[in-house]
């Protein structure tokens, strides 16, 4: 299993991501388009702490496997909200890149841990 620290620091870095996702998201402009992309982003981006955080106090080793990958999925589901959100053009870049960068590298993250998860190799 993750050591203890890194689990910690994970969890500290998961919801500093939501939290600038909450802030990133309360100043944009209100439009149907940006309603339904915010409320989408705020969904996937908020529970990736939210499961990080569930997964570890899981009840097993297949109990932690299992939520890691709920954690990957949603990972990789914000980021493709924030790929939509760049790739459209819509909102100024500089606000999100920063976002953007976080969420490839917690995917990244999580992806290998659920690799390694798959493997059998001891984390």
């Amino acid at each position: 299993m993750i050591g203890s620290s890194k689990k910690a620091d994970l969890e500290r870095r998961t919801k500093l991501f939501s939290i600038n996702l909450i802030k990133f998201i309360s100043v944009l402009p209100r439009s149907n388009i940006n309603d339904v992309l915010s409320y989408q982003l705020l969904k996937s981006g908020t529970s990736i702490g939210a499961n990080y955080r569930e997964a570890n106090r899981a009840e097993s080793k297949d109990d932690f496997k299992h939520k890691i990958g709920i954690v990957q999925k949603q990972s990789s589901e914000t980021q493709y909200w924030l790929e939509l959100m760049d790739e459209t053009d819509l909102f100024d870049r500089f606000q999100f890149l920063p976002l953007l960068k976080e969420s490839s590298e917690l995917l990244a993250i999580f992806t290998s841990i659920g690799k390694k998860l798959n493997c059998g190799t001891v984390l």
